[in-house]
């Protein structure tokens, strides 16, 4: 890291487990965060290079479990300029665990910091809004205070998922502070359609779909309630729905561990007590992050195996574009 950054404010790890008066009652849900803090500490063992795990410290005293990665093996001449480092924003119920296949490669030639998002992995977790725009803000301050905390003057910014929606939205605020956008399958959504009475001038009204008033109502039952929820209602049949939905986790990762550490980790991520409907605010709403917001804020690259965005958007975006393509955007997989 560069040693002209301003240090950021840091908390020792053995405080990670939050005393409760209540703490000797047994759990319906077979976790904590100890068991999470286990399971990531075996994960995080498989890395090879520099790491650095901490909480970093909000001035509003919300506390981001933060790891930062440097090669252990090169070292830079003095007079050589720091690289501009690269920051890891994970996707929904993930957490920093998942990166551990990319981080060493990564950090071979530049510092990389990973972050569990508020409201996820061993973060605090904050009551959110429930307005979506208002939860976005919430969730795109923190990663500029988590900035300004660690020191990061500028930054190339990856995100996966739920980490790409955000990494976009707050590159489109603070243009300035991403030097690059890697979009990894990014969440995104397209504007609401317009209604009959609001049909523009030279073009044809679209039609509106209105569902019966019952699918309303379940709708209306099923936005209280977090999508990670049956996880923490299922008790301790919570791992085996995790292992049985999601066997991918394990097999992604055979390699690495012959035994469940990955789903148990996913577990212990998302069985912890959830932050209000943060993640449903921002993820439920039409046109929180139109494509075309990003066209000109910085650099970018999209890496897509999912239907969030298809393939093809990335020719749109190339061809909307007004500079050459290989300055600006390189590809959209």
């Amino acid at each position: 890291m560069d040693s002209s950054t301003t240090a950021a404010p840091m908390t020792s790890d053995c405080e990670t487990e939050s005393s409760s008066d209540f703490s000797w009652w047994p759990s319906w849900r077979p976790t904590s965060m100890s068991l999470l803090k286990t399971a990531e500490s075996k994960i995080l063992a498989r890395i090879q290079n520099n790491l650095w795990a901490r909480f970093v410290k909000l001035p509003n005293q919300d506390r981001i479990w933060t790891l930062t990665l440097t090669n252990k093996t090169v070292h830079k001449p003095a007079e050589e300029p720091p690289k501009t480092p690269l920051v890891m924003v994970h996707g929904f119920g993930g957490g920093v665990g998942l990166w551990v296949r990319n981080l060493d490669g990564l950090s071979r030639s530049r510092p990389v910091h990973a972050f569990d998002l508020l409201g996820f992995g061993r973060s605090s977790r904050p009551h959110f809004p429930s307005d979506a725009a208002k939860a976005e803000e919430q969730f795109v301050d923190s990663i500029e205070r988590w900035r300004q905390s660690v020191g990061l003057e500028s930054m190339i910014l990856l995100g996966h998922s739920l980490g790409g929606y955000l990494a976009t939205s707050y590159a489109i605020q603070y243009p300035t502070r991403v030097s690059h956008l890697i979009l990894v399958d990014p969440w995104g959504f397209p504007e609401r359609p317009k209604a009959e009475n609001q049909e523009s001038q030279g073009t044809e009204a679209v039609k509106t779909f209105r569902p019966p008033r019952w699918v309303k109502v379940i709708a209306g039952i099923v936005s209280f309630f977090n999508p990670l929820a049956v996880i923490r209602a299922a008790g301790p049949w919570g791992p085996g729905l995790v292992n049985r939905f999601r066997p991918d986790f394990r097999r992604k990762f055979e390699d690495l561990f012959d035994d469940d550490t990955m789903t148990q980790y996913i577990y212990h991520c998302n069985a912890q007590t959830p932050s209000s409907r943060s993640i449903l605010s921002v993820s439920g709403s039409y046109g929180r992050l139109s494509s075309i917001s990003i066209w000109k804020v910085c650099p970018l690259r999209m890496i897509n195996s999912s239907p969030w965005y298809k393939s093809q958007h990335g020719q749109i975006f190339l061809n909307q574009r007004r500079q050459p393509p290989s300055s600006r955007f390189f590809s959209c997989f």
